[in-house]
């Protein structure tokens, strides 16, 4: 009897991703020739080792014997081709990564495309999207994400930053409208909010009397759930906005937008790095997080300007 890795790795996707369909995805196979795969395994062995409904695939007694010792071996192939890749210590491959649309575009991609300028063997995937993604589904190498970091349990991470938000409009506006110095002055104004599945967010302020954190939610002028769109507005003078520093930096520096004199309450939202929990990390990953870590910490570039 014998088996062979393609097989195994087969069988272990179906098991893990729950379906034919996504297996096929994962691997980049098609669905067919996932199935008939695990049908010619499941022949030569002589056994059944899957369930299978239009719904869901089942492991069967002997399939989950076969499943444990098949992720074993797979586990120990993949951290071998690991331990190897560093001790080769050459940044190269291809580094797949999930970057947040306008945050990933305006200060990791340039990060990384620098790197990738320094060593001319790695090759990048960026994709960007705002969806938390499944890393270990999706074969991504890598992610960068605003907010809670997501499952412990089989991700990695480094904290980057921290981020903070401005309450701001244009001067074009300021000079139409006035300044507002606190926040019962904001009802007077034409303020641009953000809404999330239908939610307005709220602003995190600073109460000026008493100096604590509240959240407020002005009557909203107009309601645009896209960052790039809020900023846009705020620039074109139709109104107050509260925006992360990161998306507006440069703005503030050029002048095209101005800060209110209302501060904002710090907030607990972190920016992190995350990747595959692995017993090795591979050149190219550890190059790219090394390279993130140095440029946004101790003080974020957008902080700099």
């Amino acid at each position: 009897m014998h088996s062979d890795l393609p097989a195994l790795a087969a069988f272990v996707a179906s098991v893990e991703s729950g379906s034919f369909t996504a297996a096929a995805s994962r691997l980049g196979l098609s669905k067919s020739a996932i199935a008939k795969t695990i049908g010619r395994l499941e022949e030569r062995l002589g056994t059944r080792l899957l369930d299978r409904t239009t719904r869901s695939l089942n492991l069967t007694e002997e399939g989950r014997l076969y499943y444990e010792t098949a992720r074993r071996v797979i586990d120990d192939i993949e951290t071998t081709e690991a331990a190897l890749a560093s001790r080769r210590q050459t940044v190269s491959g291809r580094l797949r990564v999930s970057l947040p649309v306008t945050f990933g575009r305006l200060w990791v991609q340039p990060v990384l495309l620098g790197l990738a300028q320094q060593h001319p063997e790695l090759d990048l995937d960026l994709s960007f999207t705002d969806r938390h993604v499944d890393l270990v589904e999706e074969g991504i190498d890598m992610a960068v994400r605003l907010g809670h970091p997501g499952n412990s349990a089989t991700l990695s991470g480094r904290r980057l930053a921290t981020q903070q938000s401005v309450l701001c409009a244009s001067p074009d506006y300021l000079d139409r409208r006035g300044t507002p110095e606190t926040s019962g002055d904001l009802a007077r104004h034409d303020c641009l909010l953000f809404a999330r599945n239908g939610q307005l967010l709220p602003w995190h302020l600073t109460d000026a009397g008493t100096g604590l954190a509240q959240a407020v939610t002005p009557r909203p002028r107009h309601i645009i759930s896209h960052g790039d769109g809020l900023r846009d507005a705020a620039l074109a003078g139709s109104g107050l906005a509260w925006l992360a520093t990161w998306l507006v930096a440069t703005d503030l520096q050029a002048e095209k937008l101005r800060a209110i004199p209302i501060p904002s309450a710090p907030q607990d939202m972190d920016i992190h790095v995350l990747w595959p929990k692995s017993r090795t990390l591979s050149p190219r990953i550890r190059a790219s997080v090394d390279a993130l870590v140095r440029t946004f910490q101790p003080i974020p570039p957008w902080d700099q300007l």
